[in-house]
């Protein structure tokens, strides 16, 4: 059984006791264990704001974005071996794992690129100068400065290659160093991906540090200058933001937390049009890609009274298309949820929602899966279920469930009010708006948009083109409002906003445009 170091100060750190055991979830075999006890914080993060930051803040973006290339291109040389950690580990699909670890070489490929762009500056300027008094040699610019303190980037257990990648390619093109704490349920996966980054001495010394298992006291020590970004539970999250250091230093917080993601179909949508098959087949993949476990899963789907009955036939027949068990058995298409809490979790949230919901598909329970010793493993089938008539605002809008689960609520009104019935949600990281219809987009849009950190419109027009609702592209905002957190990640250049400060220069304008690096 693999024993999973931290890589601090320089150094891995191995801990003698203390030990968390990681399992596969699909045979519920120990495969690592994972233990910091011992670990030094404050030497840490001494180390990072000390000799990473400096090291990051003396290279132009330009060098930033090479070594992210760099750490795009060492990780992709080891694809095959993360890709077999995520089954192990994950119990993730080979398409499940791909999407992972993928996504995490082609975000950080992208920053890259934009770092090559940016070329040989150090701050971003913000927008655009004003002239600030009678004439404009009084001109006022907003750029953006690294900070000098160190990211704290805690990720959930569902991406470990992802979560890590795209937080990590932000703050490290913002002159950023990082330290990096997986869900430690998971961890394996980003331990081999800074061990593979340590072994070929891509990044300078402190720009980088893992932690696997507990952070200890370590929040406590974060300053003014520093930045937490948080993604997993809303519970989890209101504890770190009621920290008493974190706001008595007012350091930077970002949360991806909790999100209710909903799919609505518009009323324009009939049974067997190519925007009506869309829908099927985009929510079928968020409900059981990954098993479910991805913060932008489809939760709720919205469809119109006259379409249910049609709308869930089909939903049903392509469910049951469904293999579920291990992943490396090659007729499986959906593999076990991550942890046996998850499992756990799962049926309980399940069993709530069919008090007010009738399950249409799915038992509800724990299930054996194909190629996994029987009894074992954290396997669940899909689980559809069908809000009843009285309980459009009941607990559908309030729990989610996080597995393949979801609930179709039949709608009888326009757009705004299923835009409001969606928005019962408290806020999410993505709807889905299904319409061909230019009006209806337009009034959901109004109706619903304060509702949702991104909006995803899938119509004919473009049904080739849609990678689905599911995917954080590294071009748009990730995040959402109210219970999704209220945090902001990805975005191009806006990431890097999180890990910056926003610095307004005043002053005689060629050298305001000078040092901003807007003089023509």
């Amino acid at each position: 059984m693999k024993t999973l170091k931290s890589y601090v100060c320089g150094r891995w750190h191995e801990a003698q006791d203390g030990f968390v055991t990681l399992v596969n979830p699909a045979t519920e075999e120990a495969v690592a264990r994972a233990s910091s006890l011992g670990l030094d914080v404050e030497a840490t993060l001494a180390h990072a704001r000390d000799a990473g930051g400096p090291a990051l803040r003396a290279m132009t973006f330009a060098q930033r974005g090479a070594l992210l290339k760099a750490v795009s291109g060492a990780l992709h040389e080891h694809r095959e071996e993360l890709l077999d950690i995520s089954m192990d580990n994950n119990g993730t699909t080979r398409g499940g794992a791909k999407f992972d670890v993928d996504g995490a070489t082609g975000t950080l490929a992208f920053y890259a690129a934009l770092g090559r762009k940016l070329g040989d500056r150090r701050l971003l300027a913000d927008g655009e100068g004003v002239q600030l008094g009678r004439t404009s040699r009084f001109w006022g610019q907003h750029v953006l400065v690294p900070r000098r303190g160190v990211a704290v980037l805690i990720n959930a257990f569902n991406f470990p290659a992802w979560g890590f990648g795209e937080k990590a390619a932000a703050a490290l093109l913002a002159g950023m160093p990082i330290i990096v704490k997986p869900a430690t349920s998971t961890s394996w996966l980003t331990a081999r991906c800074v061990e593979i980054l340590v072994e070929a001495a891509i990044l300078p010394s402190g720009a980088v540090s893992l932690i696997c298992g507990s952070t200890g006291d370590l929040l406590s020590h974060l300053g003014p200058q520093d930045v937490l970004a948080f993604t997993g539970s809303a519970a989890t999250a209101l504890k770190l933001r009621a920290g008493e250091n974190l706001l008595k230093s007012s350091t930077r917080v970002n949360i991806e937390a909790d999100s209710l993601n909903a799919a609505v179909l518009g009323h324009d949508v009939r049974p067997g049009s190519e925007t009506w098959n869309l829908s099927l087949a985009d929510i079928v993949r968020e409900m059981t890609q990954k098993s479910g476990q991805k913060c932008t899963a489809v939760r709720r789907i919205f469809v119109p009274q006259a379409g249910v009955d049609s709308f869930i036939e089909m939903m049903t027949e392509r469910l049951g298309e469904e293999v579920i068990g291990a992943p490396r058995d090659g007729s499986v298409t959906m593999g076990p949820l991550a942890t046996a809490a998850q499992l756990t979790d799962a049926v309980t949230g399940i069993a709530r929602l069919a008090e007010v919901a009738a399950i249409v598909h799915g038992s509800g329970r724990r299930c054996d899966g194909v190629g996994a010793p029987a009894g074992k493993g954290y396997f669940l089938e899909p689980t559809l279920l069908r809000a009843k008539a009285d309980a459009a605002d009941g607990v559908i809008h309030d729990l989610e469930v996080f597995g393949p689960v979801a609930t179709v609520i039949p709608y009888a009104g326009d757009a705004a009010s299923a835009a409001a019935a969606v928005g019962r949600g408290g806020g999410s990281l993505v709807t889905s708006l299904y319409t061909d219809d230019q009006a209806e987009a337009e009034s959901f849009l109004a109706a619903g948009g304060a509702f949702a950190g991104r909006l995803y419109i899938g119509s004919a027009k473009v049904a080739e083109l849609l990678p689905g609702s599911g995917i954080a592209l590294p071009q748009s905002q990730h995040g959402g409002p109210g219970r999704a957190g209220g945090g902001a990640e990805l975005g191009g250049l806006r990431a890097l906003e999180l890990y910056s400060q926003r610095v307004a220069l005043q002053g005689n304008r060629p050298l305001i445009e000078r040092a901003a690096g807007t003089a023509d």
